[in-house]
């Protein structure tokens, strides 16, 4: 086989390598397109919960139905009785600073353990005993849905033993009080006005990391980039030909 010929060959793989690599890169941007309108969806959908009518938090025939895609940050409402000496303070930072999630389980009538983030105490606070005077009798908490936190943190995992949290997972709370298997969520209590002392709710930031769009002006870019070198060598390499040809 003459030189030629394998250096044509040798070409040939190459631009098809690099029409390959630029058709990748532009299916990479259209899927980030598309999760674009899907996160753009999600955080309508999630302002609209939000912001709604409380409805009555899910029941235990509803609580397979419950995910993150229609359910998470919805305003609801749950009625029962605060369960005595079982809170649990989930290390937290809120704009307040750094400190604690006091999470208390609340009892419905039929037997539900639902748990309910009553709000946030500074560290001073943590350990004093009724430093988190909760309400007594009959309640109804508003708030937000949130779901259970299971897979800890980045860094740190839970540590029931030691009575170190780091995240809201609602089934190692009940285990570790000896509760029944609760609702698969917590609820955000909003900030109750009546009671100063206690912990302050209210503090649920509802955000969406949404970088699609860079991502995908990014992969555009490339594919632009990529499609811009091979057409410049094409030229160059046609360049060199006429010179030799002359």
């Amino acid at each position: 086989m003459t030189d030629w010929r394998k250096r044509r060959r040798t070409n040939l793989f190459l631009l098809a390598l690099g029409a390959l690599s630029i058709a990748c890169l532009i299916l990479l941007g259209n899927w980030q397109m598309r999760r674009l309108t899907w996160k753009n969806a999600l955080v309508t959908a999630v302002e609209t919960r939000a912001h709604g009518a409380p409805e009555t938090a899910p029941t235990r025939d509803r609580w397979p139905t419950v995910s993150a895609e229609t359910h998470a940050y919805l305003r609801v409402r749950a009625t029962g009785r605060f369960l005595p000496n079982m809170d649990i303070s989930v290390k937290a930072v809120t704009d307040l600073g750094p400190g604690y999630w006091i999470m208390s389980p609340l009892q419905r009538q039929n037997g539900e353990i639902i748990w309910i983030n009553r709000g946030f105490l500074p560290p001073p606070r943590r350990d004093l005993k009724n430093q988190a005077p909760r309400p007594t009798g009959k309640v109804t908490i508003i708030g937000l849905l949130r779901l259970s936190e299971p897979v800890g943190t980045l860094l740190q995992d839970n540590d029931p033993a030691q009575n170190h949290w780091f995240s809201r997972d609602v089934d190692a709370f009940s285990q570790d009080k000896g509760l029944a298997a609760p609702a698969p969520y917590f609820i955000d209590a909003e900030r109750d006005a009546s009671s100063a002392d206690g912990p302050r709710g209210g503090l649920t930031k509802i955000s969406f990391r949404n970088n699609h769009l860079q991502y995908a002006l990014t992969w555009y870019a490339m594919a632009l980039g990529l499609t811009a070198a091979i057409g410049y060598i094409i030229w160059l390499a046609r360049s060199r030909r006429g010179s030799d040809d002359e």
